[in-house]
């Protein structure tokens, strides 16, 4: 009995030993050439992973594997469209609970680096802005306008409520905390950067700030007292001169950004760059001691509608995929790709003596699953939820609507061929007389008109619009209100008095026996499926049209046959033993009804 009693007594000392260790204080600093851990240097080998894009139940899955490539540290945005999707209503759950994540990556024995600037980029939605600034009259973001900063204050202070607690210097694991992001490639205010760290200093980051910007933008970006960054340079002289002329000669010397490859958009073929490009830069910034964060070490998915998009005067609109696969060192589903194994060889040359990195896990199981069948469609519109009526086409900001659909639906006089002119169709519209798809306008290929023949008589017009992805980069951050945001003419002649229907399609509550025959319109179709056994696998819509995917009430994202993306990942996360429940928003090939499954995801590779 004193031996067991002896034996409980040690169990609870180790137990409790293990936790004062890591709930201990340490402390981090800079010296003029390296960070300092507890008074000693400290090389930060960081990744991106961004929590939003990867379910909750893996976040510990991806941190272990960024353990076994021998990352110290996790680097991740704060986006603040998921945090405050309306004015004033905050949300920190589920997937969305950025405090778990970091607690985790403690608890996996890495440190983290947060990045909760108001404004992300990030191939988000809108930059990581919620809808509802663009509803402010007269606010101008990343600026000094007092709509802003009271907009961007009151946020803040709710994120510091969550996340200034778990920084080291209070005990926790976040070592440094960014203020803006890569604003000298917007503007280059320093009263606006000066008002940034005040405020994230009152929200309790009292912690090591930082800014970071590519080589063009730092000197505009930084402010003097903080340390800057460098994104997309890893020549090792030319990082250490950038960074010097800007922190008075001194480093430590940080790539805040270092990119593997490249990001996805819609009719582009998928990017992708091999290891080998990488491998001798990478060898090349550790020898050197600089400290480098991976952007993106795992990308994951974008899901939902939170794609960003680009645009500017010398590039058409280019909405991005829902796959963030980003050819990262991990990829979507969170398996090791022969670039994790070569960079895990460069990182394993540079540890400390005695150092040995985990093991790598095996992948998760990927397979083909029964083809599903759809027993039921239903027709969008006649799920339609209570229209305005006004002269003119109300805008999904018009309508408190942040992302999804809107139907514009009027009545004109027909008999007669005529050109309809959409001015700022944001950003594709499907065109309908009579409930007959009659022609689709597309933001990407510039197109804003269409001739049409309207029959005789009295004629219905519908315009169904999808918010492809508000710009995320550039100059254009306040020229993204979404819908019908001009005039609709017909041969010149302003067409008036519009029902309006916002189809946020957050949820869907489809009822009925559903229909037979769709006659061309978009429809939902659902299906139950049975598994036995759940695994990672991805959904084959390369013979669909377009649309969005639910998977137990989970928005997987979007398809598209323009690519490159042809199937969506469907995480065994979300998957379960026995029945699940799909449904598929189709717009343009309504009569499909089988659904097939591959064990691999497909992406077009990038044309030579």
């Amino acid at each position: 009995m004193k031996f067991i009693k002896l034996l409980s007594l040690f169990s609870f000392l180790l137990v409790t030993g293990r936790l004062a260790a890591q709930d201990a204080k340490h402390t981090f600093a800079l010296s003029d050439t390296a960070f300092l851990l507890d008074g000693k240097p400290f090389q930060i080998i960081s990744g991106e992973m961004h929590y939003t894009r990867v379910p909750r139940e893996a976040w510990r899955q991806r941190m272990k594997m960024a353990k076994a490539m021998g990352l110290n540290t996790i680097g991740t945005y704060v986006f603040w469209n998921v945090h405050e999707p309306q004015k004033g209503h905050y949300d920190f759950s589920g997937n969305h609970d950025i405090a778990e994540f970091v607690k985790i990556a403690k608890e996996e024995g890495l440190w983290v680096i947060l990045r909760p600037s108001p404004y992300v980029c990030a191939e988000w939605e809108f930059g990581g802005y919620p809808y509802w600034l663009e509803k402010e009259e007269g606010l101008q973001v990343r600026s000094k306008e007092p709509k802003y900063l009271e907009a961007y204050h009151k946020y803040i202070m709710e994120v510091g409520k969550q996340l200034a607690p778990l920084q080291i210097n209070h005990g926790g694991n976040v070592l440094m905390v960014q203020i803006e992001n890569e604003y000298g490639s917007y503007g280059a205010d320093k009263d606006y950067l000066a008002l940034n760290r005040k405020m994230f200093i009152e929200a309790g980051f009292d912690g090591q700030l930082y800014t970071c910007d590519p080589e063009a933008a730092i000197k505009d970006g930084h402010l003097p007292g903080l340390l800057p960054a460098i994104n997309g340079v890893d020549n090792v002289a030319k990082v250490k001169k950038l960074i010097g002329e800007n922190h008075d000669g001194k480093g430590p010397y940080f790539i805040a950004e270092w990119y593997p490859a490249w990001f996805d958009w819609w009719g582009t073929a998928h990017h992708t760059v091999p290891a080998e490009k990488y491998v001798g830069p990478l060898d090349s910034v550790l020898t050197a001691g600089i400290s480098i964060n991976m952007y993106m070490f795992h990308g994951g998915t974008t899901r939902g509608f939170m794609n960003g998009a680009n645009f500017n005067d010398q590039s058409p609109y280019e909405p991005q995929i829902s796959s963030y696969d980003y050819d990262a060192p991990l990829d979507e589903a969170g398996n090791a790709t022969d670039k994790y194994m070569k960079f895990r060889g460069v990182i394993e040359k540079h540890l400390p003596a005695g150092v040995t990195l985990p093991e790598v896990p095996a992948a998760k199981p990927s397979a083909a699953i029964p083809a599903i069948r759809f027993t039921q469609t239903f027709g969008l519109f006649d799920h339609l939820p209570k229209a305005t009526l006004h002269s003119v086409p109300q805008t999904f900001e018009d309508l408190n609507q942040a992302y999804g659909f809107a139907l514009y639906r009027t009545t004109v006089t027909g008999g007669k061929t005529t050109m309809l002119k959409i001015d700022g169709l944001r950003d594709y519209g499907i065109i309908y007389l009579n409930g007959k798809c009659v022609g689709i306008l597309d933001r990407r290929l510039k197109q804003d008109s269409l001739q049409i023949t309207l029959p005789k008589g009295k004629v219905k017009l519908e315009i169904l619009v999808e918010n492809l992805g508000r710009i995320n980069f550039g100059p254009y951050l306040l020229k993204n209100k979404k819908g019908i945001t001009g005039k609709v003419t017909l041969n010149g002649n302003e067409v008036k008095n519009w029902y309006s229907y916002g189809l946020p399609l957050n949820t869907l509550s489809l009822s009925g026996k559903g229909l037979q025959i769709t006659g061309g319109k978009p429809v939902i179709k659902k299906a139950i499926f049975k598994l036995d056994k759940p695994v990672d696998t991805y959904l084959d819509l390369s013979k669909w049209g377009k649309g969005t995917v639910w998977l137990n009430g989970h928005n997987l994202g979007r398809y598209w046959n323009v690519g490159p993306q042809q199937t969506v990942y469907a995480p065994v996360e979300w998957l379960k033993a026995g029945n699940n429940e799909i449904e598929v928003l189709e717009l343009i090939k309504t009569d499909q009804s089988v659904l097939p499954s591959l064990a691999k995801p497909v992406l077009s590779e990038l044309k030579k």
